[in-house]
């Protein structure tokens, strides 16, 4: 995992940790770092508050942001007790390739058995605001079920392996 120590974006401490919040970037074909980038222009600038702790590229990267005890500016109202994860997608539609898919299952199964969190705390922003993101998952509702059943499954696996 690329991790950018010098990300810092206003420094606000997180609450307990009380969910895991997905979101797409709705930039189809934009990289992971792109979107660090922008977020760390954001930093500078001030224009608008938006980032994420964590954003998982078109080749599976995953580029740590915002340390997960920091907030995000990504969850609306969650901000303070959520960790947010932005998946990048190749095209207009939102759906997600297989690494950027597949590692977003990896990270959400690990980030869920670190902080001991249920099923029912994996959300996704439409949860949060009823915005369509990420949007194949609020369009394809069967889609985010199958996601949630890949982590759940991963985790299960994980935590066996673990004991």
């Amino acid at each position: 995992m690329q991790y950018y120590a010098d990300f810092q974006y206003l420094d606000v401490e997180t609450g307990k940790i009380n969910g895991i919040v997905v979101h797409y970037t709705a930039n189809p074909g934009a990289s992971a770092q792109a979107n660090r980038d922008y977020f760390e222009n954001l930093k500078d600038t001030q224009e608008t508050y938006a980032s994420a702790q964590f954003v998982i590229g078109l080749d599976g990267e995953i580029i740590q942001c915002v340390p997960c005890n920091e907030m995000a500016y990504c969850s609306n109202s969650l901000n303070e007790i959520c960790i947010s994860i932005e998946m990048c997608h190749p095209d207009e539609w939102g759906n997600f390739n297989d690494a950027t898919y597949n590692n977003c299952v990896y990270l959400v199964a690990q980030l869920m058995n670190y902080y001991h969190m249920d099923m029912d705390q994996l959300i996704r922003h439409y949860d949060v605001t009823g915005k369509n993101c990420p949007r194949y998952f609020v369009e394809h509702e069967d889609r985010w079920e199958v996601f949630k059943g890949f982590v759940e499954e991963y985790r299960d696996r994980y935590q066996n392996d673990e004991e």
